[in-house]
């Protein structure tokens, strides 16, 4: 009986650790206007009909729970 609450245990441990090690960002985040000017610039090289010019975003408004995942 106790091998099989060890069992458990563990499972219950390792899905938690790969639950957390996803959480998390592993690189910058581009900004949709970072992409939008990456894409221009890629179809511009590439000689590709260019997408539409991307608007300048406003200022950025931080969020409450940013402070989590910085």
């Amino acid at each position: 009986m106790k091998a099989g609450r060890f069992l458990v245990t563990l499972a219950i441990v390792a899905v938690a650790a790969a639950a957390l090690s996803a959480c998390g960002r592993r690189a910058p985040l581009d900004t949709p206007y970072q992409a939008a000017i990456d894409a221009r610039k890629q179809a511009e090289e590439d000689g590709k009909p260019l997408p539409p010019e991307p608007q300048k975003p406003e200022e950025d408004k931080p969020f409450i729970l940013d402070r989590l995942i910085k």
